[in-house]
């Protein structure tokens, strides 16, 4: 059906789903069934750790009966986005560039605190949802539990007190997977999604990346409009003609419309992820939108996060080079989280792309630099140039690796402090002798352990009034090595203070913090 507005033709788009839900409860397999393909073994640690966006085509679902009219062509645009706690800023960009969301719980292991923060997305973001309880084919899967658990955390299901339509599921073996996808169409149906394919394409950046060989490329989501071979793209500050236009298949194509993922590969630089994009019969239309372009982050943000943090902290710099703009935009801030009262990182240079001559000779002489690679290679000459220096580049593919190796990093590289830690406390009870710097005193142990060798502070009335070292330690005419809590004993102590009773000797070590 086609609906007049003005001189645009206004006609029915397929939906744009994102999947969400906590880490290892089935989005990704769910996908995987769907599109009969294997992301998960594609991933590193089987974590999903970019966006990604699949087309796929479903049967128009027999709910919708003969007298109405189903969504057309039964398309449905798939975004996959990462479940990790790393990832909240990437699941809300997915949750903004939506038309619906499902809500990936498993049946297995219910609730989780990513759970509550992806419905939390959802609910800020004022996008229709579908709750799938997945996992229904595990031994210890509990339906009515995670039904209950859902309820307690406000996730009201249809006939279980509220109106969130949901499924059961496995997306392993694909059984009930035929109701999701019909749910997501009946919904897309009443929610009524349209576009103008007339129009120029609109929509929203959702991946970019820095590829050595084709140069600047950028997944979008086309929302609204027709985006053709010949035209200008603007996003944030960046442009693009759209001479090479790829579906997500990396198939090569003259044009696509709205609720398409496509792959545009030129730009003059890398556009910042989740901003919107608007493509131009002409450049110069283009150049003129990227003019007027205003950032969301503020300058003041952005020197605040490279700023010196002062207060005698040990600044740690980091040069941090990724695959994708999205993963270097998780990694800095998980890289933010780590704190230490002695030390911080400070981010001195970060891109997307390998590791290059420039990034090494950019680090000052005698800079204790720590290089990092995220799913990216470091090339030859970088490599030899870093060798030279007696640079290490290390690189990781999974995020939580990464940042764990950053935190012991930091805690190798922090400045150490010094503290003097008490072992043991004697109250001398009698002076017997002194001769020259040596005296022989007795006394008893009041708390811990007075030991053979140790120096000890002497106090006397709560202050220090010098140090002693103990050279024989005795008790009961026998020569010991420990006193403990409790005994009496008789020293030999070198101290050029005189020693009287009533005083206090205090063993301490000395350890670093």
């Amino acid at each position: 059906m086609e609906k007049k507005d003005g001189k645009q033709n206004i006609v029915e788009r397929a939906p744009v789903v994102v999947v969400m839900g906590h880490i290892d409860h089935g989005k990704s397999t769910l996908l995987d069934y769907i599109r009969k393909t294997n992301i998960v073994e594609k991933e590193a640690g089987s974590i999903t750790q970019h966006i990604s966006a699949y087309e796929v085509e479903v049967p128009t679902p027999k709910e919708f009966g003969s007298g109405s009219r189903p969504q057309a062509s039964g398309k449905i645009t798939f975004l996959d986005t990462p479940g990790h706690e790393a990832f909240s800023k990437m699941r809300a960009r997915g949750a903004e560039v939506a038309d619906i969301a499902i809500l990936v719980v498993s049946a297995e292991d219910g609730v989780k605190p990513q759970t509550i923060e992806a419905w939390k997305t959802i609910v800020e973001s004022n996008t229709p949802a579908i709750v799938a309880i997945n996992k229904i084919d595990k031994p210890g899967a509990n339906v009515e539990k995670t039904k209950t658990q859902l309820a307690e955390n406000e996730i009201y299901l249809e006939n279980y007190g509220g109106k969130v339509p949901f499924a059961l599921i496995s997306a392993k073996t694909g059984e009930g997977v035929d109701s999701l996808l019909s749910l997501i169409l009946i919904l897309a149906q009443l929610e009524s999604f349209i576009g103008s394919p007339a129009e120029l394409a609109s929509g929203y950046v959702i991946e970019s990346s820095l590829d050595p060989k084709r140069g600047v490329q950028a997944t979008l989501i086309i929302k609204n409009g027709t985006l053709k071979k010949g035209l200008a793209v603007a996003a944030s500050d960046s442009i693009c003609s759209t001479r090479i236009i790829e579906n997500f298949r990396g198939e090569v194509i003259d044009e696509a419309t709205f609720s398409s993922p496509i792959r545009l590969v030129g730009w003059d630089k890398i556009p910042e992820i989740g901003s919107q994009f608007k493509a131009f019969d002409k450049k110069r239309e283009a150049e003129e939108c990227v003019k007027n372009w205003k950032t969301e982050e503020t300058p003041a943000r952005n020197a605040s996060s490279l700023a010196d943090v002062g207060g005698g902290k040990k600044i740690i710099p980091v040069v941090l080079k990724a695959d994708v703009a999205g993963s270097l935009e998780v990694i800095v801030k998980e890289i933010e989280k780590i704190k230490n009262e002695n030390a911080e990182f400070k981010i001195t240079h970060k891109g997307t792309g390998p590791i290059t001559e420039s990034d090494i000779k950019n680090i000052s002489a005698g800079e204790n630099v720590l290089v990092v690679g995220f799913n990216v290679k470091a090339d030859k000459s970088a490599t030899e140039t870093a060798f030279k220096r007696g640079i290490t580049i290390s690189h990781f593919d999974i995020i939580y690796k990464l940042t764990e190796w950053l935190a012991e990093e930091m805690e190798k590289r922090r400045p150490r402090v010094e503290t003097e830690e008490t072992t043991g406390r004697a109250k001398i009870l009698k002076a017997f002798s002194r001769t020259k710097e040596r005296q022989i005193v007795g006394g008893k142990v009041i708390a811990g352990a007075i030991t053979l060798g140790s120096v000890v502070k002497i106090m006397r009335r709560e202050f220090e009034i010098g140090k002693g070292k103990i050279i024989n330690l005795e008790k009961n005419k026998e020569k010991i090595g420990t006193v403990p809590e409790g005994a009496e004993f008789g020293m030999m102590i070198e101290s050029k203070i005189e020693i009287v009773g009533g005083d206090v000797l205090e063993s301490f070590s000395v350890v670093q913090k």
